[in-house]
């Protein structure tokens, strides 16, 4: 399997298996994008046994938008390419705040009713509404 390199944009490796779709959404990445987009399921990985890859032309994604992948596959790393090579690499870490992305899972919650929602990271790595006080693990934020 052969996917043509990129000039400049974001590829996003060790995704956990399955998790490319959800990624995609948290970047924003659907079908009106306008640049090519490579999308690699259950791939072969030493790591982790399989892996998800995501091959992004035309964009390039900042740290901060980069960690709320951790949300949904933590350990992910990201390389940022210009010219065709690789600029920056690093991996994804949990944000401490997330606002306006996943929802909250209090169904008396005031976001079900489209405010934007906000949760603060706790000591114990759970994240609490900003409204309701709730407190979810990331992954259910998502």
């Amino acid at each position: 399997m052969q996917v043509d390199q990129i000039e400049m944009g974001t590829v996003i490796d060790h995704i956990k298996a399955g998790k490319a779709a959800k990624v995609m959404r948290i970047l924003e990445i659907g079908e009106n994008y306008p640049h090519r987009v490579a999308i690699l399921i259950n791939v072969p990985s030493k790591m982790m046994k399989t892996k998800d890859i995501l091959k992004i032309e035309g964009k390039l994604v900042s740290e901060e938008s980069a960690n709320m992948i951790a949300l949904v596959s933590p350990g992910a790393s990201i390389n940022i390419i210009r010219n065709s090579k690789i600029e920056k690499k690093f991996t994804v870490a949990l944000p401490k705040e997330v606002m306006g992305l996943g929802r909250c899972a209090n169904p008396n919650c005031i976001t079900v009713e489209g405010a934007k929602t906000r949760f603060m990271m706790e000591d114990d790595g759970r994240y609490r509404c900003h409204f309701c006080e709730r407190r979810s693990n990331a992954e259910e934020l998502v």
